[in-house]
């Protein structure tokens, strides 16, 4: 992120930009604790002082970055896991007709992590993929619902995550005299990936 140093508002007052404050943090808490003495303080030229704010400047831009890029990149995983479960959710009484569906800890998170990878080395990024949610039973598919993270894009490749019930719970499910009919989801799936304008076959990926 930049930042724009002198803003002016009223009466004159200027909003200091973020990496001033960094440097002006490192000076006052930073290098008292350094082992630089004050005699090569006094005797550090100007040249060398400026080359030494400007390190430090540099360094912590690069470090603000750098936070910048992981807060946006976990923000986009948690999203995408709550999109995943709003799609499995509205699945539950639409097409799938069960009372309680559960999900092993942490399962959308990892399908959204799997799908933040596999969607690194695309020009769009996450931007650019259409999501398909399949739900496979007793080697059927059923398809439960689609994500797509920017409608404002055309998508460039396919991902399809497909879902694994347990069977026992699936059983439950065809018997017509339950009446709380609850499915359960094996922490297993499949992450398929397509390149829409490609002739390049699909990648298969298996997780546990």
């Amino acid at each position: 992120m930049v930042y724009t140093q002198g803003l002016v508002f009223g009466n004159g007052m200027t909003v200091v930009s973020e990496e001033d404050r960094i440097v002006e943090f490192m000076r006052k808490f930073v290098l008292p604790f350094t082992s630089i003495s004050k005699k090569d303080t006094h005797n550090r030229s100007s040249e060398a002082s400026c080359e030494y704010t400007e390190a430090i400047k540099t360094s912590s831009v690069e470090w603000l970055n750098s936070s910048m890029e992981d807060c946006v990149e976990e923000a986009l995983q948690l999203e995408l896991a709550k999109q995943i479960e709003l799609c499995l959710s509205d699945a539950k009484m639409s097409c799938l007709r069960c009372t309680e569906l559960l999900l092993p800890c942490r399962l959308t998170a990892r399908v959204a992590r799997d799908i933040m990878l596999s969607s690194a080395d695309e020009p769009c990024g996450l931007r650019g993929a259409l999501i398909q949610v399949l739900l496979e039973t007793k080697g059927a598919l059923q398809l439960l619902g689609s994500v797509t993270p920017d409608r404002s894009i055309n998508p460039t490749f396919e991902l399809t995550i497909v879902f694994k019930a347990d069977p026992d719970s699936w059983a439950a499910l065809k018997n017509l005299f339950v009446a709380d009919k609850v499915l359960r989801l094996r922490p297993g799936y499949r992450l398929v990936k397509r390149k829409l304008y490609s002739s390049a076959n699909p990648v298969i990926r298996d997780f546990d």
